[in-house]
Parts: C-alpha cells; sequence; structure tokens
C-alpha cells in the first residue's frame, strides 16, 4: 500500500491505542539461532552476491528477474538466495538492473547473465557504479539481511531481520541528544495490519566510537516499543485523537536554565495538505515522549522548526537554521527563542513586513538600487521557484539570485524540493544534499552543491545518486556521521513508490530508508563544481 493511501485512509479511521510502554524494545534477537540454522540450509540454495566492481562491496537494491518475470532483490550484503523448483539444476537467464549501476549488454540489448542454479553453489555479478554517491545497506523494514542470513553469511546488525516489527517507515529525522542519536520517523507499517502507528516513531542508537557501529557497516536501532513489540508513538497526543501525528525540525537547545531539551514541531494532520493543529513539542525524559509544549495557531505558516536544523553562528550568536527548502529561517539557540514564532527571522529581499505576491511583490532596495538581501525579523522566506517568479518578472537580475541551481552537466536549472544544508569541516564550505523535484524522475534524483554561507549564492550542482521511475525524497545528511575530517560523509532518504507514478513497489526495500556514503574528493565534485 502506498504511503498516501496509508495517510488517506488514516485519516477516516485513526484511533490512538493505549497500554504503551516508555521502555526501549528488550526483545532479544533471534539471529544467532536463525543464522547457526541456516549455515546449514545454506546447501538448499543458489547464492548470487552482486558486488561493486570497483569496491568489490555488496550492491543493494539490484534487481535479478528471470525470463518468466520472477524477481529477485539483493539485501543490504548484496546476496540474493535462489530456491526455485523448477530451475534448480538448471541454466538460468536473469536479467540485472540497478539504481545507479550498469551491467554490460550483449549484442541483443540485453544486460544479463546466465547462471547454472545448483544447490550449494555460488556466484559473482560484477556491477559498474554509475552515481557519484555509493550505495549502502538499508537502515530499516523487514529483511535487511535476509538472503544473507539464508545463505549462512554473517550479518552486522543486532536484528536483522525485523526490528521493532517495522515493515516500512517514513522520513527520517536525527539528533546527538544525551551522547546518544535520537532517530524519529514518520508513518511506520507494521506486519500485522495495513494500518500501523502514525503518530511518529523512534529509537535510539549508539555513536561510532561510543559502543555503536562504523556507519560504512550500518546502524543498530533500539526501537521505542509498546507491548505487542511494535515502536510505539512518539508524539501520541491522546487528548486529539483524530489525524496523524508528523514531526519535524528536530534539535537540541538549552532552556532558561541551560538544560539541554530536545524539541520538534509536531504537526497533525487529515491526510496530506489539511493541517488540523501543529505547534512546539518537547522530549519528556521520564516518559520518553513528546509533549505539547506550545500551541501555534492554524494561520501561523512558517515561523517554527523545520527540515534538518544545522548550527549557525552569526555575529557571535549561535542560531538554528532551518530550510523550509533552502536554509533561510532562523532562530536563537534557546528554548525561549524557539518557542516563540515573534523571534523568528527570514532570510528574504522582500521590504519588511510585506509578503510574497509575485511580480507585485514589493523589495527592498538602497538608494543606489542595491538589492537588500538580509535576516530580517518582519520579512517572510523567499524561496527558489518565488525567486525565480521574480527573476521572471524582471524584479532582480540573474547577479542578484541565491537559490538558482544550475547542473554543471546540461547547464539546465534544478528544482530542488527538499533537503539537508550543514557546515563541512573538509571543504570549508556548506554542502546541500538535495532531491529535484520534476527531475528524471520526479523525487527521485539527488544532487550536490556547495556554497560559502548557508544562504548561498546556491549556483551549481551535479547530480550523485539516481532512482529511475522511484521516489527518494526528504534525503538529509548525517554530519554527526562524517568521517576523515569531512571527506566521507552519510546521507539516507526514504525510497518509496509514492509519487513516482510507478505500480510496482519493490518488495522489502519499498517505503524504508536508504544509506549512502560520498566522498567529497572524488574529481567529479572538486573538478565540476567548483570546490
Amino acid at each position: 500500500m502506498a504511503a498516501m493511501n496509508r495517510r488517506e485512509l488514516l485519516a477516516q479511521s485513526l484511533a490512538v491505542g493505549g497500554g504503551v510502554a516508555a521502555g526501549l524494545s528488550e526483545v532479544k534477537s533471534a539471529a544467532p539461532e536463525i543464522i547457526r540454522g541456516n549455515r546449514l540450509k545454506a546447501q538448499w540454495y543458489f547464492g548470487i552476491h552482486v558486488i561493486d566492481d570497483h569496491t568489490a562491496r555488496g550492491v543493494p537494491l539490484v534487481e535479478l528477474r528471470t525470463v518468466n518475470n520472477i524477481r529477485y532483490y539483493t539485501d543490504s550484503a548484496g546476496y540474493c538466495a535462489i530456491e526455485e523448483p523448477g530451475l534448480m539444476g538448471r541454466q538460468t537467464y536473469f536479467f540485472i538492473s540497478a539504481p545507479g549501476y550498469d551491467y554490460p549488454k550483449d549484442g541483443f540489448g540485453y544486460a544479463g547473465v546466465t547462471l547454472d542454479l545448483k544447490p550449494g553453489a555460488a556466484a559473482t555479478i560484477r556491477l559498474k557504479r554509475i552515481n557519484i554517491a555509493e550505495r549502502l545497506y538499508r537502515v530499516t523494514g523487514e529483511g535487511i539481511y535476509g538472503d544473507s542470513i539464508q545463505l549462512g553469511q554473517p550479518v552486522p546488525l543486532r536484528e536483522p531481520l525485523l526490528n521493532g516489527k517495522v515493515m516500512g517507515q517514513d522520513s527520517v529525522l536525527a539528533v546527538v541528544y544525551q551522547g546518544r542519536l535520537h532517530w524519529i520517523w514518520g508513518d511506520t507499517a507494521r506486519p500485522a495490519y495495513p494500518l500501523g502507528n502514525f503518530r511518529s516513531s523512534g529509537a535510539v542508537s549508539d555513536l561510532p566510537g561510543k559502543g555503536g557501529l562504523n556507519p560504512a557497516v550500518g546502524v543498530n536501532l533500539h526501537y521505542f516499543t509498546d507491548n505487542h513489540g511494535f515502536c510505539r508513538a512518539m508524539c501520541p497526543l491522546p487528548e486529539e485523537p483524530e489525524g496523524v501525528v508528523w514531526l519535524g525540525g528536530l534539535t537540541v537547545v538549552p532552556d532558561h536554565t541551560g538544560t539541554l531539551r530536545m524539541v520538534a514541531r509536531y504537526s497533525r494532520r487529515a491526510g496530506l495538505t489539511k493541517l488540523l493543529g501543529h505547534g512546539l513539542a518537547i522530549w519528556d525524559d521520564r516518559t520518553a515522549i513528546f509533549r505539547k509544549y506550545k500551541v501555534y495557531p492554524l494561520a501561523e505558516h512558517w515561523r517554527f522548526p523545520t527540515g534538518h536544523p544545522a548550527i549557525y553562528v552569526d555575529g557571535g550568536i549561535e542560531y538554528r537554521l532551518f530550510n523550509p527548502q533552502f536554509p533561510t529561517l532562523r532562530a536563537i539557540a534557546k528554548l525561549g527563542a524557539i518557542a516563540d514564532p515573534q523571534s523568528y527571522e527570514a532570510f528574504t529581499c522582500l521590504y519588511p513586513g510585506t509578503q510574497f505576491q509575485g511580480n507585485k511583490s514589493k523589495l527592498e532596495r538602497r538608494a543606489d538600487g542595491t538589492l537588500v538581501w538580509g535576516w530580517k525579523h518582519h520579512g517572510t522566506p523567499i524561496n527558489s521557484r518565488q525567486e525565480l517568479e521574480l527573476l521572471t518578472a524582471g524584479l532582480i537580475q540573474p547577479h542578484e539570485a541565491h537559490f538558482q541551481l544550475m547542473d554543471v552537466q546540461s547547464h539546465r536549472p534544478v528544482m530542488i524540493q527538499s533537503g539537508s544544508f550543514f557546515w563541512n569541516d573538509y571543504l570549508k564550505k556548506w554542502i546541500m544534499i538535495g532531491c529535484q523535484e520534476g527531475g528524471t524522475s520526479f523525487l527521485g534524483e539527488i544532487w550536490f552543491a556547495a556554497a560559502a554561507a548557508p544562504t548561498g549564492p546556491w549556483k551549481r550542482a551535479i547530480k550523485i545518486a539516481t532512482h529511475p521511475n522511484y521516489s527518494f525524497y526528504n534525503p538529509t545528511q548525517h554530519p554527526f556521521f562524517d568521517q576523515e575530517g569531512g571527506k566521507v560523509i552519510y546521507f539516507e532518504g526514504t525510497y518509496s513508490v509514492t509519487f513516482s507514478g510507478n505500480d510496482h513497489p519493490v518488495p522489502r526495500y519499498d517505503y524504508n530508508q536508504l544509506m549512502y556514503r560520498l566522498n567529497l574528493s572524488d574529481p567529479r565534485l572538486t573538478t565540476t563544481v567548483g570546490i
């Protein structure tokens, strides 16, 4: 079931359940016993290992399709376990396809290989990576290492098969709080019924080097679960049972006593568009849920935490920088300021106190005609689409624009729908990992850009990952995973058939999180983007 259908169903039938437990999941992994058993059963399967021809690392999300359209998909280690009764002991052809990877075609234009499917035997297939970013593993969902376990291979995760009874999970947020990583997701699917948890899910994990896995290997998530073992609501709002509850703008700031508090904006909705209520939620350490801290008026459209906040220091003052689309919203990094809409500043070229009105917008210019871009208390943030309207109307000139990205290879404009913006120590610049709106795939193309300031100008971009006929939305970098002084970075997003027009969800992978790695010293970045 697509994510949009889940939300539409929920808007009609959501009921907040009781009987939740505040603690983390204490279900002990059965993985060691399962692995031991499957080492004996591995002789029943024909194993296929698909690897990157440059790194020799297993490639997840590779489709292997027979001529009668039986589809297999590699797990997070790049393994497929084949046990098809009618094909075992026979030579069998597999078409090979993988987002961002390539395999040579034969004289008839087929990309694939013929394998002799003998039980207990194995084959290795090598793919050429076209993506600049490297796909590493699936973070959430069922059967992350299912094929590896069937083949008796070692796996890195504590719960490699079904963690927190999560089948699918939407849109990640993550922040370091009290020495551990805290993870939040949106709508979450379960095995037992089409409707799951629609009031935000959560987990914690240890930081790398402090008990956590190397992010190149994986993330051991410890879900907050209910008394049935399914990940429970992180923002239940039992007094308001109608609608889904999503969290955004997750960040950590000090309160008036100097105590660090984890906060996020909550929005209670009936489907994708109708807002029922919203405000600031604060994490309760005792009960391990988000509670209401402040309620915002429904008419408050932008002065609240959103996106993936970044630390930003300006004039010796620490801010939290928010990105509704680009980083054009900020508030002082204190709980009182984050909670108060009046404290927010917008980065805008509009005259203070005015709203965007297309070609009738009132822009602020100095006497010499210079356009005044700046942080303004009584302004409204300008996004790239609005800026494009101003350019088209001739109200601003190309050299005055801040958010008009261009593909360095095709010289075509790139419209970013969502993403993250963080300072990078290796490049000494701000970097963007962004999802393109209306690209080769509507929400499946991921771009990289760099700028000297969070407000840009953002000019040049290069595509680093593609997902043909699929979505990969709400991507974010995880700066807490940076390696080699920021030269190697990690990002993830939601891989989903939703919004793609594709009617064939990929089993296990659909509506789940994929992790990527990007090496910023790659010459394709340094020579084309000019960093």
